[in-house]
């Protein structure tokens, strides 16, 4: 059995800890919170025997294996860095941090402990992803011209102002999924050499952006936009256009579920096909599944589709370049 420690008792702990119950090959063994009564319930819900109030304990416990991150993503950075010199296996909530300063404290601390890393794009974990990839290799499309992408939900009430704004909330999911196209599509340069521009606007609540907009020129001619908000709405959509025909979302990419999830693509010139996803278990499960997997192997990186390293570094790159364009239109200075 695979043994959980979760930093952590958020709604996000939540859904992670449900799918970590779901598995034969896990179990979770602690759990770390800073509010007593909030902690206490937590481990009594989940029938967790250790509840830490101190995360430190949690990292230095022999019966952990593998250390969940559902802290605000502006903690991240730091929990990681001491799990990762306690030698433990991390599956880190995204966003990877809120800067790249952090980010690249996040990988030394990886690479130095030689753990595993995982940072909880869960939806590239499901097999719906790994059918978009194995479409975009097929050669069906044709050579891909464009990408674009939208994600919009009004839950700016509900997220943390030390986030980051929208782009760390919601933006990373359509950047993650135009950096696993154009990886897949072009090779693993691809993504790297590109001009961008982006406009948004900043919320009067926080000071966050609150919406925006990137647009993007890959040095070899694929041209991407992508759109995110958390001030309104509940939407979706992710078109891939290839030369010979488009690929669309009709279902929610970054969020499939165990039952259907549908793809359609269009030949040009021909009637639209459905393609239609099944698994029987959501993305967080699928999540549980690869670490185990990963963790009985030895490795300390996912296979693709899943996150690596250094494609939570690139896409963590945009994020912040996305920013920077944003926050510069808007007479604004970017964080470090």
């Amino acid at each position: 059995m695979l043994r959980w420690g979760l930093l952590g008792t958020s709604f996000i702990s939540e859904t992670m800890a449900a799918a970590i119950a779901s598995s034969h090959g896990s179990v979770i063994t602690a759990v770390s919170g800073r509010a007593p009564d909030r902690l206490a319930d937590f481990a009594a819900r989940h029938g967790i025997a250790k509840a830490y109030g101190d995360q430190d304990a949690l990292l230095a416990d022999p019966q952990v294996d593998v250390v969940y991150v559902g802290l605000p993503n502006s903690l991240h950075h730091d929990a990681v860095i001491r799990a990762a010199a306690r030698g433990k296996a991390v599956v880190s909530e995204k966003s990877l941090t809120t800067t790249m300063a952090e980010a690249a404290a996040l990988a030394d601390a990886v690479r130095a402990g030689n753990v595993f890393f995982m940072e909880g794009l869960m939806y590239l974990n499901h097999p719906l992803i790994a059918e978009l990839g194995a479409t975009l290799r097929s050669g069906r499309l044709g050579r891909l011209r464009a990408v674009n992408g939208f994600y919009a939900a009004d839950i700016w009430k509900l997220v943390n102002p030390q986030g980051g704004g929208t782009l760390f909330n919601l933006g990373c999911y359509p950047a993650s999924l135009l950096h696993y196209v154009v990886q897949t599509a072009c090779g693993p340069q691809a993504f790297r050499e590109r001009t961008s521009s982006g406009f948004g606007n900043v919320s009067p609540h926080d000071g966050n952006l609150c919406d925006a907009v990137l647009s993007v020129r890959f040095a070899n001619g694929v041209l991407a936009t992508l759109q995110s908000t958390d001030s309104y709405g509940m939407s979706h959509g992710f078109t891939v256009y290839g030369e010979r025909g488009q690929l669309r979302f009709v279902t929610n990419p970054w969020l499939p579920t165990p039952q259907e999830n549908v793809i359609e693509i269009l030949e040009y010139g021909h009637a639209p096909e459905e393609i239609r996803v099944s698994s029987g278990y959501d993305a967080f499960q699928h999540q549980v599944f690869v670490v185990e997997r990963c963790l009985r192997e030895g490795r300390v990186e996912a296979p693709r589709p899943s996150p690596q390293l250094a494609d939570s570094l690139e896409i963590m790159e945009l994020l912040t370049e996305w920013q920077a364009h944003c926050l510069a239109g808007a007479g604004i200075a970017a964080a470090g």
